[in-house]
């Protein structure tokens, strides 16, 4: 039964077309949108963000090839909050609805494809570590988990369960691991060095293929390094920065066989542009392009990559004022 369900899954590939999952490029943004700071005991953050993916660019390996005829676009709501228990010990959790798209564009034909629905959601401990090395240095270490709430099974209007990479959910938990460095620079004091490593080990889902199969995407590494600087502009206080990030995937299994065409290498640039429109409400904009990819066979890979949004901090843990006479 496990054999013929995976010719099967390589038939249905087949029979729409696809190249590739592109589950590890594309997909709903959860590493990308991790790292709330800890702002005192007490604190509660509470942040909306827009994110925009958009996958046009074919590569075999770490050729571009000179075909447009397919599209992925994932639009994603997401929704982090934070909540900080003492000066050290904070949560985090994410929250996700994801709109995916796809469109296949050959011999003046179009198959376009679409899902949308609450996506998979992230819990994740954090532990904060100030001036572990040095003065003005902040260790950071989490750990956690990636909940699957959103849909694993939808069907397409001919009644054919979608591939795992089109669904809103994965259908199975993930462990996660964070760990971030921060470094106020000496010779700037109003800019911070930091660089952060996330890892999602993923898990298994058990009730593939309406549960004939089992599915695992990619183990996810991402490690970014960023520099971000605070400048005053009319009375405003804004801090722009550029982060390289890089990311790596393993290969997708379905019943412990791998899956052709999924994993990779990915290095980007992202700016990203931070406005101060309040003592606690700041608005943020990230705009991340590729600067090179490496794929496992031919796949989609990103193009562009857009994300704004907004961060509430409702409570602010106040300074001790001593009056001394």
């Amino acid at each position: 039964m496990k054999f013929a369900s995976l010719i099967l899954f390589l038939f249905l590939l087949l029979g729409q077309q696809v190249y590739a999952q592109t589950c590890c490029s594309g997909g709903v943004p959860l590493s990308n949108n991790l790292g709330l700071s800890n702002e005192g005991k007490g604190s509660f953050q509470v942040g909306i963000n827009y994110d925009y993916n958009n996958l046009n660019t074919l590569n075999a390996g770490s050729t571009r090839l000179n075909d447009n005829s397919r599209q992925r676009i994932t639009n994603s709501i997401l929704t982090n909050i934070g909540y900080a228990f003492t000066d050290k010990f904070s949560v985090e959790t994410l929250f996700t609805w994801v709109n995916q798209t796809r469109t296949i564009t050959q011999f003046g034909n179009e198959n376009f494809t679409e899902t949308k629905g609450i996506g998979d959601a992230v819990i994740l401990l954090k532990y904060t570590l100030p001036n572990v090395f040095k003065n003005n240095t902040t260790l950071n270490i989490g750990l956690g988990s990636k909940i699957p709430l959103g849909k694993s099974d939808i069907v397409s209007n001919q009644g054919i369960q979608l591939t795992a990479d089109l669904q809103p959910g994965s259908g199975a938990f993930d462990g996660i691991g964070w760990l971030s460095l921060a470094k106020q620079l000496n010779f700037r004091p109003t800019a911070t060095l930091s660089s952060s490593v996330t890892y999602r080990l993923t898990g298994i889902n058990n009730s593939y293929l309406n549960n004939t199969s089992t599915y695992k995407f990619g183990n996810v590494l991402q490690a970014n390094i960023s520099y971000v600087d605070q400048f005053l502009v009319s009375k405003t206080l804004i801090n722009p920065g550029l982060v390289l990030k890089y990311r790596k995937s393993t290969v997708d299994k379905i019943d412990n066989a791998i899956i052709p065409n999924t994993g990779g290498e990915w290095l980007f640039a992202r700016a990203e542009l931070t406005i101060h429109l309040s003592q606690n409400l700041r608005f943020t904009n990230k705009l991340e392009v590729p600067l090179y990819s490496y794929v496992d066979g031919t796949q989609l890979t990103p193009t562009t990559r857009f994300t704004t949004g907004f961060t509430y901090k409702f409570f602010k843990k106040q300074p001790l004022i001593t009056n001394i006479k």
